[in-house]
């Protein structure tokens, strides 16, 4: 992946995948930046060994937002441009069919918190500080924010945190719901690598259709999201892993799953 200047994307024998934001000092959310992030997840979206996906970033700060030195220089079209391509990465990151982590240290603040809300579960470290603070600066998050932090934490709570443009510490963000969970500075990654190894270690397909399921259903009256469970619970029926799991139970070890 040395063709990737500010992402770097590695791989682990057991499946889990890191995407780490490297553009120092604060992995501000720039052009070069975004090409990068789009052009990694293209690849991770055709990754079909991938089991689990944590994003982190390689220096003291998850992501402080957008380039503001940058936006500085561009034009209302350079703008209009820019934002969707932004969103689109949040898009993309959301829309990966395997569970994704947002490891988070430092400053994730606007684009940089739409980022973590993209993903499925925050571990968030206690020094780290994230909040959308779009309106502080005369605009509104364009890249997901004003949807995603609705749908995780409620209408309710979501204003407030958007009308306040407030950056929050790792406590409140735990005790409002956008943190899964809060560790300490030092154990960020190793409690990052752990949850991701416990998705790993489970079935992959069955994590795929369990994503598919929450997600494609959340939206949906309960009848109709029913159903689809129902269709992706059925995919899993024909799958080798159903049956290695049946098998290991039998002989009493744990099961060697093998993503079909």
């Amino acid at each position: 992946m040395s063709d990737l200047r500010f992402v770097k994307l590695e791989a682990a024998d057991d499946g889990v995948r890191s995407l780490s934001l490297d553009r120092p000092p604060v992995n501000a959310l720039g052009r070069e930046l975004v090409d990068d992030l789009l052009a990694a997840l293209g690849r991770l979206e055709r990754d079909g060994d991938c089991r689990c996906l944590v994003v982190r970033s390689s220096g003291a700060h998850f992501s402080a937002g957008a380039d503001l030195k940058e936006r500085r220089g561009m034009s209302l079209d350079d703008v209009r441009r820019f934002v969707p391509r932004l969103a689109s990465v949040c898009n993309g990151l959301a829309a990966l069919p395997f569970p994704t982590i947002a490891a988070v240290r430092g400053a994730a603040v606007g684009g940089g918190c739409e980022l973590c809300l993209a993903c499925d579960i925050r571990i968030v470290a206690e020094g780290a500080r994230i909040g959308l603070a779009e309106t502080s600066l005369g605009i509104i998050p364009g890249a997901g924010g004003t949807q995603r932090l609705p749908r995780l934490i409620g209408p309710m709570r979501a204003k407030r945190w958007i009308f306040t443009a407030a950056v929050y510490g790792a406590a409140q963000a735990h005790a409002d719901g956008v943190a899964d969970r809060v560790v300490p500075d030092q154990d960020l990654d190793r409690a990052a690598a752990d949850l991701a190894g416990a998705i790993a270690a489970c079935g992959p397909l069955a994590n795929r259709l369990a994503k598919r399921a929450i997600d494609g259903g959340s939206d949906l009256p309960l009848p109709r999201a029913l159903e689809l469970e129902w269709e992706c619970y059925q995919e899993t029926l024909a799958t080798e892993d159903r049956l290695e799991a049946l098998e290991a139970f039998s002989a009493k070890r744990k099961p060697r799953f093998r993503g079909r």
